[in-house]
């Protein structure tokens, strides 16, 4: 099992933040920008965590060289059943340097990023102060 599934099934965010690399880029199924570095990649992580119920992994795919995963998911956004994938990039170090989410479907991507528009300025300042 990858450490990130391990520590997000764990409810521990201080060992998800640890996997990342400080120059990891997060790229969210509701933005049309990636989020660059570490503060804001792991203050986005710390939300979706408040804004997901019932949240599991279902499935979980390596490449061969160990460096690309893919975590597929099952959740809520509300009363919206969403499912998904954290597509993971490890750089050399065996840190995070890459995190891609896609969601579907239409109604629950459009449910989580109300959610978490409305944390997005908490999420900016929590990044800021870190």
């Amino acid at each position: 099992m990858h450490p990130f599934r391990e520590a997000v099934e764990a409810h521990d965010l201080d060992a998800v933040e640890a996997l990342l690399a400080e120059d990891v880029v997060f790229t969210s199924p509701v933005a049309f920008k990636p989020y660059p570095g570490k503060p804001l990649t792991a203050a986005i992580l710390r939300a979706v965590i408040e804004v997901f119920s019932d949240f599991r992994y279902v499935r979980e795919m390596s490449s061969e060289d160990g460096r690309d995963h893919a975590l597929a998911f099952v959740a809520k956004v509300g009363d919206r059943e969403i499912s998904g994938c954290d597509f993971l990039h490890m750089n050399e170090a065996g840190e995070i340097d890459d995190m891609m989410v896609m969601v579907r479907p239409l109604s629950g991507a459009q449910a989580l990023a109300a959610a978490m528009g409305a944390r997005f300025d908490a999420i900016s300042r929590e990044a800021s102060a870190g």
